[in-house]
């Protein structure tokens, strides 16, 4: 699972026909603590997200499919709110 927080939106006037009516998000990828582990990118909204929040998000062909009925061409995509984590992990490495 991926975490991130959203910083921004993109606005284009024109936009492959499979992603019209899809809002982009600009999001900085987080680790579970929320310290910031890479670059921002765009990523498409899934959920009706706001700027601050944090939110999981997919890459690739997953991001792809996100959008029931459509397949298209996204790199990334946001599939949820995160409302919060919990990092008490036991020796063998599993929550």
């Amino acid at each position: 699972m991926n975490f991130a927080r959203v910083i921004g939106t993109v606005w284009a006037t024109v936009k492959d026909p499979t992603v019209h009516g899809i809002k982009l998000r600009i999001i900085r990828p987080e680790d579970e603590s929320g310290r910031p582990t890479g670059e921002p990118l765009v990523a498409a909204d899934n959920v009706s997200v706001r700027e601050g929040d944090r939110v999981f998000f997919v890459r690739a062909r997953e991001a792809a499919k996100a959008f029931p009925g459509k397949f298209a061409p996204l790199d990334a995509a946001i599939l949820g709110l995160v409302d919060g984590t919990d990092l008490n992990v036991d020796a063998g490495g599993e929550a």
